[in-house]
């Protein structure tokens, strides 16, 4: 006889997270949640501030798209939207000059459903709103899971058209933005990630890896005809730790990707890199299928390598560093 189905069971904000300010803020702020929720969406968030001071009040969370190194405010409530934290959420954003604003809530009133969808869509700039609808999940007795459900976010099509305007583009900006699309689509379709970046007129496109500070960083760079793949380690996120505790499975690594790859050509760059390269003309756009499927493929080989690895680091921020050389 087959073992019977477990239950599934959904579990009160409230009793995980009794008070927003003081337990559920905290959590999310923490590296793990903030990957989490940041994989929902397609952006690799990290925590600046807490409590981020704003005149006499101050916003839940300040984070930093470590990608594009723009400002995301997080307003948060563990109970149905209302217009006090909308109007909190857009001031705080327009005081502390973020492109992006995350609306965190239990439940999404239909308005203020609809309020996000008509601020996305009529928002000249690169600006944009997420609603994101968390859950509490467990089945029987086991401990209760998170899950992000987006109910609202920028429609692509003006993502993409906000992202760049091409009668303004020069012919290399163009081709990046064209490369990056491409790309996009047949990585979608693929199904390796579960969420993408929108493509923009720019030599890199991100990846997220389930932690601030280490992405997947691909590379389109025309005029040097050259198409990459990194692992892209910042130093403000510990990365000269990150690439030793890395460098000590690189065999194992370089055989697991099928490849040997590239560790920190730039060693006294402050951010870390491990990848690999290959020449592209990428002005014979009748190569893009032969140059898109290496650089899927070696998107899927990194992610699977890499992501699971770079979980479980263990790192050493530089200002961690500083505290323990001074209390020496």
């Amino acid at each position: 006889m087959k073992e019977p189905l477990g239950n599934l069971n959904k579990v009160k904000i409230r009793d995980r997270w009794p008070n927003e300010a003081s337990d559920f803020t905290p959590w999310l702020a923490e590296e793990e949640n903030m990957s989490r929720l940041g994989d929902a969406i397609g952006l690799e968030l990290e925590t600046e501030r807490t409590e981020a001071p704003v005149g006499p009040y101050s916003a839940d969370i300040l984070a930093l798209d470590s990608t594009t190194g723009e400002y995301v405010v997080i307003e948060n409530q563990l109970t149905k939207t209302n217009h006090d934290h909308l109007g909190k959420a857009i001031t705080y954003a327009s005081v502390l000059g973020a492109r992006t604003v995350i609306w965190v809530a239990p439940d999404f009133t239909d308005e203020h459903h609809k309020a996000l969808d008509w601020l996305n869509d009529n928002i000249p700039g690169e600006l944009s709103f997420y609603g994101i609808q968390i859950e509490l999940w467990s089945i029987d007795d086991s401990r209760p899971a998170i899950k992000f459900n987006v109910v609202s976010r920028p429609a692509e099509i003006v993502r993409e058209a906000l992202a760049t305007k091409s009668a303004e583009l020069s012919e290399t900006r163009q081709i990046q933005h064209d490369w990056w699309v491409a790309y996009r689509k047949q990585l979608v379709a693929s199904k390796v990630l579960g969420s993408t970046r929108t493509p923009r007129a720019s030599s890199w496109y991100s990846n997220s890896l389930g932690r601030s500070g280490i992405h997947l960083s691909n590379c389109a760079i025309v005029n040097g005809g050259r198409i990459d793949v990194r692992i892209y380690l910042r130093g403000r996120s510990g990365g000269d730790s990150a690439l030793e505790q890395l460098l000590v499975e690189r065999e194992t690594i370089e055989k697991e990707i099928g490849e040997s790859l590239q560790w920190n050509p730039n060693p006294d760059a402050k951010d870390k890199t491990i990848g690999i390269s290959r020449n592209a003309d990428l002005r014979d756009r009748k190569r893009w299928p032969e140059y898109i499927d290496w650089m899927v493929d070696m998107t899927t080989r990194f992610h699977k390598v890499f992501r699971p690895r770079v979980k479980e680091l263990e790192l050493v921020r530089p200002s961690e560093i500083d505290d323990s050389e001074d209390d020496q």
